[in-house]
Parts: C-alpha cells; sequence; structure tokens
C-alpha cells in the first residue's frame, strides 16, 4: 500500500502511515529530509491512497482505491476520540447525467441525485440553461462541512499522482517548466505503454522525482483505467429521462474532521519525527499565517514546550474582546450550521470568552419551551478545550428565559468562529430551577448510523451526566 500526504498535518500522518508499515510516496524536500534516517521508501511511485488537509485546515480528504483508502480511513480516524469521519456522494471521478436547476454568473448548479455540484462554464463545452441534462465529472470532491458544492467539469479525466489522462486535451504535456518537462515528455515516448485514442496525457509535478519505472507504471495503472471509463460510459448510454444518474461511480472518496484533541494527538506522532511546540496543529488550523510563526518558535527553541500558548496566539491572530465571531455548530452527520454571530463582551487569557447575540422573533427555543422575542439576548460562555458550553437567553428587560448546555467535542477558538460539534445530548435549565437531559435519544441514533462512535458517545453522556449533577 503507498500513501501521498499532503498539507499542514504532513509530517505526523507520515510519521503514523510509516509506523503501521504502510509506505509514502511523492514526499516533498522537508519530508524526505524528516525521515532520512527511517527505513522508509518516500520516492515518487504511483499513490494508492491521496492524503489532503482540508482547505479550512479543519480535516483530511482521502481519494484512492476503495480497500486501502478504508485501511488509511481508519488509521487517520483513529488518532483522537473526537474524530469523525464520512464518505462521499459525490466522489472524485464520479460520472453523472445531472439536471441544472440553476445558473448563475460564473457557472451551473447541478443536481447529482444525493448531491449538488458547481459547473463552471468554462468547464463544458456548450450552452447550459435550467433543466438541461449534462454529462459532467466530480473534479474536486468537497468537504461535508463546507459550504462549497463538489467542482465539476465536462472534461472526463483519470488521475494519478504523477500523471493526468484527459479527453480534454491531446498529446503529451508536463506541469513544469524547462528542460524536466522536455525531458518527461520524450521519456514518455519511449514507455512501453499506448494511450487510448481521444486521451491526452499530462504529467505532474511530481513525476520529476520519478524514474522511468515508477513512470511507466504510473501511465499504464492511468491508461488502464482510462480504457476501463471509455467501457462504463459507452455500456451506460444515458437516457436523459433517467436523470440525474450516476454513471460511473469514481474513486474511494472520505473525509476525517479533527478535534482539538485529535490534534493535540497529532502534535504527539509529529514529536517523534520532528521538533513540535504544543498546539503545533491547533495553531496552524486556526490561521494561514499561523504556520510561518509556528514554523519560526520550532526552529529557533530547544525546547518549545509548555503548555498551550491560548493568550499569545489570540492576541497574534484573535479572538479578542470586542471581536465578532460566528458559533460554527457541526453536525455528526457532518454538515455545518451557524448560529449567528456575536461580540466577545468579555475576554479572559485563561481561554474563555463571553459571546453576546442579538435573537430574532420566532419560534421558540429548543427544550426550554420558551418564545424567541426580537430583542431577547444569548449569552454564550466559551472555554478552550471544554466539552459543554451553556448559553443563557434573557428577555429585553433582562428577565432570564432558561439555560441550555451544549454537550461538544471540545471547544476551540479560532479568529472568526468558535468550532466543535455538537453531540446531541444537551442539559437545560428552566427559568424555575427545573434541570432536564434531553435528546438521549438523537445520540443513540447517531451512533447507530456509524456517525459517531461509542467512545466517543460514552464521553458525551458522562459530560452529559456532570453537567447534570452541578446543574441541580
Amino acid at each position: 500500500m503507498t500513501v501521498r500526504v499532503r498539507g499542514i498535518y504532513t509530517t505526523a500522518l507520515t510519521q503514523l502511515l510509516l509506523d503501521e508499515g504502510i509506505d509514502v510516496v511523492q514526499a516533498s524536500p522537508p519530508i524526505r529530509r524528516r525521515f532520512d534516517d527511517h527505513e522508509a521508501d518516500l520516492t515518487a511511485r504511483p499513490a494508492d491512497v491521496e492524503v489532503a488537509t482540508t482547505d479550512d485546515r479543519q480535516g483530511v480528504g482521502l481519494v484512492g482505491d476503495p480497500d486501502p483508502l478504508q485501511t488509511v480511513r481508519d488509521l487517520v480516524a483513529g488518532v483522537g476520540v473526537d474524530a469523525l469521519h464520512w464518505g462521499s456522494d459525490a466522489p472524485r471521478g464520479a460520472v453523472f447525467d445531472g439536471v441544472v436547476t440553476d445558473t448563475l454568473g460564473s457557472g451551473a448548479v447541478v443536481d447529482l441525485g444525493a448531491a449538488e455540484g458547481f459547473l463552471p462554464f468554462r468547464d463544458f463545452d456548450g450552452h447550459v440553461a435550467d433543466g438541461d441534462v449534462v454529462r459532467v465529472q466530480v473534479h474536486e470532491p468537497a468537504a461535508p462541512w463546507s459550504d462549497d458544492r463538489p467542482l465539476l467539469s465536462g472534461d472526463i479525466t483519470v488521475h494519478d499522482g504523477l500523471v493526468e489522462l484527459s479527453q480534454g486535451r491531446s498529446g503529451v504535456s508536463a506541469n513544469v517548466d524547462g528542460e524536466r518537462a522536455t525531458e518527461i515528455v520524450r521519456t514518455t515516448e519511449i514507455l512501453p505503454v499506448d494511450v487510448p485514442d481521444g486521451w491526452g496525457v499530462r504529467w505532474q509535478r511530481a513525476a520529476t522525482d520519478a524514474d522511468m519505472t515508477a513512470l511507466g507504471d504510473a501511465l499504464e495503472a492511468a491508461v488502464e483505467r482510462a480504457e476501463e471509463l471509455d467501457e462504463t460510459l459507452a455500456a451506460a448510454g444515458g437516457d436523459p429521462d433517467d436523470a440525474p444518474a450516476q454513471l460511473v461511480a469514481g474513486e474511494g472518496t472520505a473525509w476525517v474532521w479533527f478535534g482539538r484533541e485529535c490534534r493535540f494527538a497529532l502534535d504527539d506522532v509529529r514529536r517523534e519525527a520532528e521538533r513540535t511546540m504544543v498546539g503545533h496543529h491547533r495553531i496552524k488550523a486556526a490561521h494561514r499565517a499561523a504556520s510561518t510563526a509556528v514554523d519560526f518558535v520550532e526552529a529557533v527553541c530547544d525546547d518549545p514546550g509548555g503548555e498551550f500558548p491560548f493568550q499569545a496566539v489570540t492576541e497574534q491572530f484573535g479572538p479578542l474582546l470586542g471581536d465578532r465571531i460566528a458559533l460554527a455548530h457541526g453536525k455528526p452527520e457532518g454538515r455545518l450550521i451557524v448560529l449567528g454571530r456575536g461580540e466577545i463582551t468579555d475576554y479572559d487569557p485563561d481561554g474563555q470568552v463571553t459571546l453576546e447575540r442579538q435573537m430574532s422573533g420566532g419560534g421558540s427555543y429548543d427544550a426550554l419551551g420558551v418564545a424567541r422575542e426580537r430583542g431577547d439576548v444569548a449569552i454564550t460562555k466559551l472555554k478552550e478545550g471544554r466539552w459543554w458550553y451553556p448559553t443563557v437567553y434573557r428577555g429585553e428587560d433582562g428577565t432570564k428565559k432558561g439555560t441550555y448546555v451544549n454537550i461538544c467535542t471540545p471547544v476551540e477558538l479560532f479568529p472568526d468562529q468558535a468550532r466543535y460539534v455538537d453531540l446531541h445530548v444537551d442539559v437545560v435549565k428552566h427559568a424555575d430551577g427545573t434541570v432536564e437531559r434531553v435528546d438521549d435519544d438523537e445520540l443513540d441514533e447517531a451512533v447507530a448510523a456509524g456517525y459517531v462512535s461509542e467512545a466517543l458517545a460514552e464521553k458525551a453522556r458522562s459530560v452529559a451526566a456532570a453537567v447534570e449533577r452541578a446543574l441541580g
């Protein structure tokens, strides 16, 4: 089994994979330096599975052959009790006859059946209008917690870490500059592999470090997949009346979201290979600019240990008193709901903030059974690393309407949002002092559906019991 890893979790995941006897390939120069004394082959070879940090740095996406992908998924999702993971309804490489449901300025929203995708006009040859049936392929899948739709194209391709075959190209090219590009293109001509008609070859940057054997293996595997794809699409036909319909399954695709405990566990793994400060991954996940700061600390400090430097991190990147942040309320099935934005009205350098939100009228507060009225105020206390947080609801005149304690994965206070995943079970305290524990059944259902592990569910129940006792 071979795995390619990219992004802010690369060193830790490389160590984790190598410890399990799994080969890491197409390693970057820094990774090769860090593991130069490890008995590992980090050379540029085809990868069975690709692991890459998501754009928001909250977790990783995995793409590859289904069986090895499942092995890697289980390993990565096992780094901490607050990891959650999901498959994909729109995996990379899947081909659909989709139905256009809306046209926007730069592209179209396409109904794929179990999911929606976005088709940029630049990536489709022909006119697109509402109601049209279009044959599209998923080129970039989207994490379930993101606001993005999977990115679609009318160009059919097959991917490998070293080479890409595409029906939208002709001939042979390379995604590198200078003489190396010319060398790779010429090498293709002598490889004992025939590219099928209608497909163009595009070598990727990682191919510059591969030997001729690896290039030949990569091209051969890509050609086999292209031929299988041609056969599958020819057999599928495609009746527009059947749309939306999935014609090609695509590659195995999965997502792993890391909670706060996972990030600190990954710090421990990374420390086996490289000097690593406390909170390395937690800080890098919060802000892109933080990567440089973390790398600097680790480069100049002989022992960057100690406690997580919450005050230093927030003073540099936020959030601070007066800032407005969102309550980013993740759900165990992968969705992300933003529970509005509020102003930080109190800041404690030990890791706690108070968030105040103005509520709109209409409906009622969950479990409290009290009307939500215009002018109400929600006061939420959020503490970094805590498995719960309370929100007190007050009327415009200051009357207390009740307290809702959300049980969740450990809270992370990022510059623009407080991030966690809701674990369903909650505890409420009514205005008359009555304490009630709610939604245990929803947690049980999430466990049965495979969204929440039994270990995580047991932690949630334990926290809820402690909160209930404290409020009683």
